[in-house]
């Protein structure tokens, strides 16, 4: 049977959504309509005809709800194949009918769940096992049977009961969405009882995503890509969940180098300006005003900031908008908290960027951090926690003769937040509040350090340096203090620890070992 044209409704609903209207059309349409508890009731009580599930059973409602659908009327009607003489035998002898059309949404687990406000036993109460059981069985024998999960099908539907039915093409995508629909309730309700063990790797790991919208293409032309959004992260405010104020289609690409900007720059309290080219920052600063911040972040290394990421963890007023929007400066996308109204139209006056640029607005307060971190590998994936800079100066421990001014403590704590967002080996360089130098990616340390150096130029003398882990040998320590700088900060770790620390009191510099390593790969 290619196409369908449903005789039998079961609609047993917990979101209610439009469910009357839905109803009213399909009784118009001489579809029969058999339902459930509280969804027989609005039905009923709106003028709806419908025979209430007890009626096919010949069971009562029991347990308090927690048993209407489970019997052998409900489920039999939904996967007895009509073609089979044996299934229509087992129907016959047992007074039962087919059920060709299932319109079922399950209970509101998620939303349950994640509501600091419920209790436990309410959680547990919201676990349904009649409907994703009906669901199953309807998608099982989607050959026969059309399935409907969400209010927002209604209306498609409709349409195509009104040109004939479902085809089987359209049945097998129903059941599809079903299936998909079920497979993330179960990831749900796996992940609830995982979190209240308290258990971070289980042994089957429950997905949590669903797609937010696909991409124009991967890191290249020719992959596919897409982005999926965090289930249970939906109602907060995050990256994924930002609004596009205005610019093209974000790229694969770009939200990669956003999740950069935006990691880096809400590390911060005061205004916070950092610019990203390939995931790792190319410019960063403080400053006491937005504007100020940017300016600054964007002059440590203008060559590389064109075309950029712009991050920024303050509100872009219309001073940083006049800044940014200076000729001659080009910016790819600007990720903040917010956009003041001016800001907005003076940034997408600009001639060159009036279809280009990219203004994601993220919201106040937004998520500090991410949890768990995915990679995928051949035939997996790796997990981990998040990696958060929480060791503050006061943990530090200074292994120098000369202890660090109140000035380099600060720019020290600047730099080891930057290096723990830039690509190993990480070697981040900052003077007045500035990030002055990076380098970053090299197969040895002493090549960041030259990089790096290079980088700062002039500005290398009186800075501060940071490295992600430790130097194995001190021959990177001394390129650094012969350009000048003033202080290091570095976990410490290495056998020859000593020799590092002997060439920084040869300089009169100031080395602090934090005890703690920041890869990032």
């Amino acid at each position: 049977m290619s196409q369908l044209y449903p005789r039998r409704a079961l609609i047993s609903v917990s979101d209610k959504t439009g469910i009357l209207e839905f109803a009213k059309l399909l009784t118009e349409l001489g579809i029969e309509i058999i339902s459930t508890g509280g969804t027989f009731r609005s039905l009923t009580n709106a003028g709806i005809q419908a025979k209430e599930i007890s009626e096919i059973t010949k069971y009562p409602e029991g347990l308090d709800g927690r048993v209407k659908t489970l019997h052998p009327a409900v489920h039999a009607g939904l996967l007895a194949i009509p073609g089979s003489l044996n299934h229509q035998k087992y129907m016959v002898e047992n007074n039962l009918f087919h059920i060709d059309f299932l319109i079922c949404n399950l209970y509101p687990f998620e939303s349950i769940s994640e509501n600091p406000k419920s209790s436990n036993e309410e959680i547990i109460e919201n676990i349904d096992i009649g409907g994703p059981a009906m669901i199953r069985s309807a998608c099982k024998n989607f050959r026969h049977v059309a399935v409907v999960i969400n209010p927002s099908q209604y209306k498609n539907v409709i349409n195509l009961l009104s040109n004939g039915g479902f085809s089987l093409e359209i049945r097998e995508e129903m059941a599809k969405e079903a299936f998909l629909a079920i497979a993330r309730y179960d990831s749900a309700i796996a992940r609830y009882f995982c979190d209240k063990s308290g258990e971070t790797f289980p042994s089957d790991f429950p997905t949590d995503f669903s797609l937010k919208t696909t991409l124009r293409y991967g890191e290249n032309p020719h992959q596919r890509a897409a982005i999926y959004a965090c289930n249970h992260l939906r109602n907060k405010k995050n990256l994924t969940n930002s609004e596009i104020l205005h610019g093209k289609e974000l790229s694969y690409n770009n939200w990669l180098d956003l999740d950069a900007a935006w990691g880096l720059v809400r590390c911060f309290q005061e205004p916070f300006c950092a610019i990203v080219k390939h995931t790792n920052p190319c410019g960063a600063a403080l400053g006491a005003t937005p504007k100020e911040s940017f300016t600054k972040a964007y002059e440590a290394d203008p060559t590389s900031a064109f075309g950029g990421i712009v991050g920024m963890n303050k509100e872009v007023d219309v001073s940083t908008a006049e800044a940014m929007s200076i000729p001659g400066k080009f910016i790819e996308c600007i990720v903040a908290p917010s956009f003041s109204t001016e800001a907005i139209a003076i940034l997408t006056s600009k001639p060159t960027w009036k279809k280009s640029v990219r203004l994601v607005q993220v919201g106040f307060n937004a998520s500090t951090t991410k949890s768990m971190e995915f990679r995928s590998i051949d035939g997996g994936i790796l997990v981990q926690d998040s990696d958060q800079v929480t060791e503050t100066e006061n943990e530090w421990t200074i292994v120098s003769k000369r202890k660090p001014t109140d000035a380099e403590n600060k720019h020290m704590l600047l730099g080891w937040h930057v290096v723990s967002k830039v690509k190993s080996n990480a070697i981040v360089l900052v003077k007045d509040g500035i990030v002055v130098g990076v380098g970053q990616g090299q197969t040895s340390r002493v090549e960041s350090v030259r990089l790096a150096v290079a980088k700062a130029n002039a500005h290398a003398k009186g800075s501060v340096m940071a490295s992600d882990a430790f130097f194995p040998f001190r021959d990177g320590v001394d390129i650094a203090l012969q350009a000048g700088i003033s202080a290091i900060i570095q976990p410490g770790g290495s056998v020859r620890d000593q020799e590092t620390v002997m060439a920084c009191d040869a300089f009169n510099a100031t080395l602090v070992m934090t005890g703690i390593r920041h890869f990032r790969h």
